[in-house]
C-alpha cells in the first residue's frame, strides 16, 4: 500500500476531517459541513461544502466517489460521477450531490456524503500520428468485444 502525506486545512471550524472506515479502506469518508439537514427535490443537484481545503502532493489527485450505501439505498450520488481534485487546487472541496430518485431525499447534518481516494496518476504526452497500430478489436465500438 502506497502512502501520501496530504495537508488539510479547515476553512470552517465545524468541518470534520476525512476518516477511513476500516484499515483497508481505499476511500476516506468526506462529511457535509452543515449544522442542518439538507433536502433534495427529485432530480435536484446541490453543491455540499466539506469545510476543507487540501494540499495534495504533485503527481497525485484526489478522486471523489459516491458512498455506496448513500447511492444505492438512498439514490444520492455525485452528479459528475467522479470528482477530481487536482494537486494545485487550494479552494474548498465540495461535493456535487444529485438526487437520482423521484422522491425528496435528505442528508443529515455532518453526514458522510462521499469518499475521497488519493491516487497517483500518469501525465500523457500526446503524439499526433497518421496511423495507429492494428489490434484484434480494431475500430469496433460499444459492445464490440461481445460475450462468449
Amino acid at each position: 500500500m502506497l502512502e501520501a502525506n496530504v495537508k488539510i486545512k479547515k476553512v470552517s471550524e465545524d468541518a470534520k476531517l476525512p476518516t477511513y472506515g476500516t484499515s483497508f479502506a481505499a476511500g476516506a469518508d468526506l462529511y457535509a459541513c452543515s449544522s442542518e439537514a439538507i433536502s433534495f427535490e427529485p432530480g435536484e443537484t446541490k453543491l455540499i461544502k466539506t469545510g476543507l481545503s487540501l494540499e495534495i502532493p504533485e503527481g497525485y489527485a484526489g478522486l471523489i466517489y459516491a458512498r455506496s450505501g448513500l447511492a444505492t439505498k438512498r439514490g444520492l450520488a455525485p452528479a459528475n460521477k467522479v470528482g477530481v481534485v487536482d494537486s494545485d487546487y487550494r479552494g474548498e472541496v465540495m461535493v456535487s450531490l444529485h438526487n437520482h430518485t423521484n422522491e425528496v431525499k435528505e442528508i443529515e447534518a455532518y453526514e458522510r456524503i462521499a469518499q475521497l481516494v488519493i491516487t497517483p496518476y500518469l501525465k500523457a504526452n500526446f503524439e499526433e500520428v497518421e496511423e495507429l497500430d492494428d489490434t484484434e478489436r480494431g475500430t469496433g465500438g460499444f459492445g464490440s468485444t461481445g460475450t462468449k
